[in-house]
C-alpha cells in the first residue's frame, strides 16, 4: 500500500522570499522502495518537500532523497538510496564552486562539521554560515522541461522525454565586483529512477565583463569504497554506490568511462580520521571540465555549466548495475532508443544511388547513408549540389527510405589559418588526431558547421554521420573568431560541435558520431572494433563480432551502437574475407545480418547492393521481415549468457518486462558438428519468477518452473556452425 507520508504545508520558509509552496515531508524513518524498480514500474512520482521546520528542502522520488538544508546556508546534508538504505554523505561541502577572474568562491556551504568520517543530522543545527561568496536566497519549482526539443520520424523504442520536478535555488553575493552576478543551481529528480541531474547557470548583471574560469556543479563529500592505508589515490577503488555521467566527454574510445573528461575523484584533505596515511582516500567528488573553461562573461550574459547525471547504485553485480545505466539512457536522451535499418553505400554516380534507394524499398530496409569513399560532398553548398541531392533525397523519400550521408572533421588539414595551434610551438599542430587538425572556432570551422545545416535543410537529408568530431583540441590562436584564445579554447570548440548535434537532433535529423555526445543529441556510435579485422577470414569475423556485441552491450543498448560487414574488400584481406558475390557467400551474410539484428544493432552494410541474386534478396527480405516481428524485444537491454571463445555455444538474452515476449535468446554454436546443450537461463529480469513459455523459433511452446536462483533449464540442439533462438512468453 502506497504510504501517505506529506502534508501540505500553510507557511513558507522564514529565510527566503518564494510564490510557492511546498509539501512538508512527514518525519519518521525513510521509506524502502517496495519493488525491484528494474522490473516493476515504480508509481511514487518525483517531488520536493520541505521540513517541517522549514530548515531543509528533501527532493524525493520513492528510490532515492536527498536533503539540502538551507538554514543558515545551503548544503547537502544527506543523499540516500531508498533501495538498499545506503547514506552516500559523510561530510557537508558547498553546492558548487566557481572560480572568477582567478579567484575561488564556494557556493553556499556550511562550517562546523569536525568529523568528517560521517555526519550525524543532530551536527547539523550547530553548523554556521561559511565565508562563501554566494549565499541562498530562493529557489523556484518547475516540472522537468526536456533538454532538447527532440523530434523523429523513424521508428524509436521510446519517444517520451523523461518527466519529474526540477527546483531552481538561487545564491547570491555582497562582495564588491560580484553583485549583481546570479548562480543558480538546478537539479532534477526524475520518475521511476534512482536518479539525478546537477547544473549550474550564471547570469551576469554586474555591469562588465568577468572571466569564468572554472564552474564546478557538483561537490559531494562521499563515504568512501575501500579502507587502504597506503597506495595511490588513483589506484584506489572510488565509491560504488554512484554513477557519474555528464555531458563533457570525448577522446574517440567509444566508451564513456574512458572518455569523461569531468568527473573528479579527489582526496579530502579536511578528513583527518581516514584510514589512509597521506589522506589520499579517493572519497570528494567535483564535476568540472579538466582544462579550464576561461569563459569571458559579457554583461547580460548566461553561461551554463556541463550537466550532470548521478545515479544510485544498489549492487557490485557487473549485469545489475549496467541494466541500471541503460535504463538512465532510456529515460533521459530516449534519442538513444531510435534505431533506423540502414545500409551504407559506396557510390561512385547518381545512378547507383538510385539502385541502392530501389533496393532498401524491396528489401524492407528504412534508411541509406552514403558511406566514406562515396561521391557525396556535403560541404558542397553550390546551387547544382544542393538540387542533385534534393532530387535524390526527394527520390528516396518517395520509397519511404530515409537518406543521409559521411562528413569528416579532424583528420585532415586545411591551411595554417585555420588549423589548431600548438601552445608549445606557436605553430599549427599538437592535434590528437594526427598532429594537424581544423580549429572548430577557426573561419573555416565555423563555415563548415554553416554549410553542413544549409546542406542538410536545403536537401532534406535525414541522417549525418560526422567522423572525427572534435577530439577535445586545445588552440592558442589569437586570431580564430570563434574563441578569445588558448584559455576558452576547448570550452568553446565543444560547445560549437554541441550546438551542431543539439540543432539536427531538434530538426529530425539522426547522428551518427564516435564519439560521447549523446547527452547532447547524437543517436548512434561504434560499438568498438579493429577495422582492419574485417580482413580476416568470415568465420574469424563471425566470432570476434559476437565478441564485440557482447562486450559493447554492458552499459549502451542496442540502438545506441552499430557494428560494421563489409561487403567488398576492406582493410586488404584475401577472398575468404569478403561476402561479394553475396550470392556465393550466402550462409556468411545471413549469419552477419541475423547475429547483429539479433542482438538488436544496426550494421554498416557497407558495399555497392544489398542483394546479387533472387535468392539473396529473398534471404535479405526474410532476415528483415524476423527482425520487425520482434523489434521490441531485440531493441529491449541484454542479458549476458556466454562470450564466444570458439570452443562451445555462446549466446545473450534480451529480456523486457513490459512486453508479450519477455525476452529472447540468441544461442551460436562456432563448432564443427551438431551438439545438444543444457542451458541455464537467467528469468529475473523477464519479471517471470515462477513459470516461463519457451519456444524455439516458432515451434510450439514449453512451461518451465524458475528454480530459486531465478532460472530455468532448456535442453537446445545446435546445428554445426549455426545459430538459433528462443522467444520466452
Amino acid at each position: 500500500m502506497k504510504l501517505k507520508r506529506f502534508v501540505f504545508a500553510l507557511s513558507l520558509f522564514a529565510t527566503t522570499s518564494n510564490a510557492q509552496k511546498l509539501p512538508v515531508w512527514k518525519t519518521g524513518p525513510d521509506p524502502k522502495a517496495s519493488a525491484d524498480w528494474l522490473i516493476h514500474p515504480v508509481t511514487e512520482k518525483a517531488g520536493v518537500y520541505q521540513s517541517a521546520d522549514g530548515k531543509d528542502i528533501i527532493l524525493y522520488n520513492g528510490l532515492l532523497k536527498r536533503v539540502l538544508r538551507i538554514v543558515p546556508d545551503a548544503a547537502t546534508t544527506s543523499f540516500k538510496n531508498l533501495s538498499n538504505g545506503q547514506e552516500l554523505i559523510r561530510a557537508v561541502k558547498p553546492e558548487a564552486r566557481l572560480v572568477i577572474n582567478g579567484r575561488n568562491y564556494p557556493v553556499g556551504g556550511l562550517n562546523g562539521q569536525k568529523e568528517n568520517g560521517y555526519l550525524l543530522p543532530e551536527w547539523v543545527e550547530g553548523f554556521t554560515r561559511s565565508d562563501s561568496a554566494f549565499h541562498y536566497s530562493g529557489y523556484e519549482i518547475t516540472d522537468i522541461k526536456p533538454y532538447l526539443k527532440w523530434q523523429t520520424s523513424m521508428w524509436s523504442g521510446n519517444k517520451q522525454h523523461a518527466t519529474g520536478k526540477t527546483i531552481i535555488m538561487r545564491y547570491q553575493s555582497s562582495l564588491a565586483g560580484l553583485q549583481g552576478l546570479e548562480v543558480r543551481v538546478h537539479y532534477s529528480i526524475y520518475d521511476g529512477i534512482p536518479l539525478l541531474s546537477k547544473w549550474v547557470t550564471l547570469q551576469n548583471g554586474t555591469g562588465k565583463a568577468i572571466r569564468v574560469d572554472q564552474v564546478v556543479n557538483e561537490v559531494l563529500g562521499v563515504v568512501e569504497e575501500e579502507s587502504a592505508v597506503e597506495g595511490r589515490l588513483e589506484k584506489m577503488a572510488t565509491p560504488n554506490g554512484i554513477y557519474i555521467e555528464n555531458n563533457f566527454a570525448f577522446n574517440n574510445a567509444m566508451r564513456y568511462e574512458l572518455s569523461d573528461q569531468a568527473t573528479h575523484w579527489k582526496a579530502d584533505p579536511s578528513y583527518t580520521s581516514q584510514v589512509h596515511y597521506p589522506y589520499q582516500t579517493p572519497c570528494l567528488l567535483e564535476i568540472h571540465p579538466g582544462k579550464e573553461m576561461g569563459v569571458a562573461l559579457k554583461n547580460g550574459e548566461t553561461l551554463e555549466s556541463i550537466r550532470t547525471y548521478e545515479l544510485l547504485q544498489d549492487s557490485y553485480d557487473r549485469e545489475r548495475k549496467g541494466l541500471a545505466v541503460r535504463k538512465m539512457y532510456r529515460t533521459i536522451a530516449p534519442w538513444t532508443t531510435s534505431n533506423p535499418i540502414f545500409m551504407h553505400l559506396v557510390s561512385k554516380n547518381d545512378e547507383e544511388v538510385r539502385t541502392a534507394i530501389d533496393q532498401c524499398a524491396a528489401t524492407g530496409y528504412e534508411a541509406l547513408i552514403l558511406s566514406f569513399g562515396s561521391h557525396c560532398n556535403m560541404e558542397d553548398v553550390a546551387d547544382a549540389n544542393l538540387q542533385k541531392w534534393k532530387q535524390l533525397a526527394d527520390y528516396a523519400h518517395s520509397k519511404n527510405v530515409k537518406i543521409g550521408s559521411y562528413s569528416l572533421f579532424s583528420s585532415r588539414r586545411i591551411s595554417d589559418e585555420d588549423d589548431v595551434i600548438d601552445p608549445k610551438t606557436g605553430k599549427p599542430g599538437g592535434a590528437f588526431f594526427g598532429g594537424h587538425a581544423p580549429c572548430l572556432g577557426s573561419k573555416w570551422g565555423l563555415a563548415y558547421l554553416e554549410k553542413l545545416k544549409k546542406f542538410i535543410s536545403h536537401t532534406g537529408f535525414d541522417i549525418f554521420e560526422n567522423d572525427g568530431p572534435y577530439p577535445g583540441d586545445v588552440c592558442a590562436s589569437m586570431t580564430h573568431p570563434g574563441h578569445e584564445g588558448l584559455h576558452d579554447s576547448q570550452w568553446r570548440q565543444m560547445e560549437l560541435q554541441k550546438s551542431l548535434y543539439r540543432w539536427c537532433n531538434e530538426h529530425d535529423v539522426y547522428v551518427n558520431a564516435p564519439d560521447w555526445y549523446f547527452l547532447d543529441g547524437t543517436n548512434k556510435i561504434a560499438l568498438g572494433y579493429r577495422e582492419v579485422n574485417f580482413s580476416l577470414s568470415r568465420d574469424q569475423q563471425k566470432i570476434l563480432n559476437r565478441q564485440n556485441i557482447y562486450d559493447a552491450l554492458w552499459v549502451e543498448i542496442p540502438a545506441m551502437v552499430w557494428g560494421f560487414v563489409p561487403l567488398t574488400k576492406y582493410q586488404g584481406g584475401g577472398d575468404d574475407a569478403i561476402l561479394e558475390p553475396l550470392s556465393q557467400h550466402l550462409d556468411s551474410y545471413e549469419q552477419l545480418m541475423m547475429q547483429y539484428y539479433g542482438a538488436g544493432i544496426q550494421a554498416c552494410y557497407r558495399g555497392p547492393r544489398l542483394y546479387d541474386t533472387d535468392e539473396t534478396k529473398q534471404t535479405v527480405i526474410n532476415v528483415i521481415q524476423w527482425y520487425k516481428k520482434y523489434r521490441n524485444i531485440l531493441n529491449s537491454d541484454i542479458v549476458h549468457l556466454r562470450r564466444a571463445d570458439g570452443r562451445d555455444w555462446d549466446g545473450i538474452m534480451h529480456v523486457n518486462p513490459g512486453l508479450k515476449e519477455k525476452g529472447l535468446v540468441m544461442l551460436y554454436n562456432p563448432l564443427n558438428e551438431t551438439v545438444t546443450r543444457s542451458i541455464e537461463l537467467p528469468v529475473y529480469y523477464t519479471g517471470q519468477h515462477k513459470t516461463v513459455n519457451i519456444r524455439e523459433k516458432e515451434g510450439p511452446a514449453k512451461t518451465y518452473q524458475a528454480n530459486r536462483n531465478y532460472q530455468v533449464k532448456v535442453n537446445v540442439k545446435l546445428p554445426a556452425k549455426g545459430y538459433t533462438w528462443l522467444v520466452l512468453e
